[in-house]
């Protein structure tokens, strides 16, 4: 057994008493990285903030019956996030329209002259449009800032299946954004 304990660990083990100050340091640490992770995966805020909201509802659920193991629990809330996206983008999916709705203006507003959310705006969509495996593996190393070792465990594949994905997610986003410098 490691003499360092895992903060998040210290934390769970709070949650799980119902100690209001772990609950706080808990979400203060956790949230904004939930909500970035559901963002970049569906490509839209609200519905990144329902799907941090039910990660953190799954983690007042079972914080009481967490054992520490090999898995941090950390990759576990990221497996649920990430199942959880996947689950919306399936429904997405599955939506039979008769009439197909009226589509908004994604371009720039024209008083928005600022070059950088035009750059972000840009990434997102070359983003959205990776296959959904490809996407996941780029969120995870670059904006997530999981190791590779880690990403893949997450994705239940081998290191190098993860680098195969961020490579060819990497050139597709090259191609997608070649009109940029």
């Amino acid at each position: 057994m490691s003499l360092i304990q895992d903060t998040d660990e210290v934390l769970v083990a709070g949650v799980a008493r119902g100690d209001p100050a772990s609950v706080r340091a808990f979400v203060t640490a956790k949230l904004p990285r939930m909500t970035a992770l559901a963002a970049r995966m569906l490509g839209n805020a609200a519905e990144a903030e329902d799907v941090a909201q039910e990660v953190f509802v799954r983690v007042w659920k079972h914080a009481a019956s967490w054992r520490p193991g090999p898995a941090k629990f950390d990759t576990w809330m990221h497996r649920v996030a990430l199942n959880l996206c996947y689950d919306r983008l399936r429904k997405r999916r599955e939506i039979g329209m008769d009439v197909l709705p009226e589509r908004v203006d994604e371009g720039p507003a024209p008083d928005a002259g600022l070059l950088a959310r035009d750059v972000t705006v840009r990434v997102q969509a070359a983003l959205n449009g990776l296959p959904d495996r490809q996407r996941e593996a780029l969120v995870l190393v670059h904006y997530q800032e999981l190791g590779n070792i880690a990403a893949a465990n997450l994705m239940d594949v081998s290191v190098e299946a993860l680098e195969s994905l961020l490579s060819r997610g990497r050139r597709a986003l090259r191609e997608s954004l070649k009109d940029m410098k």
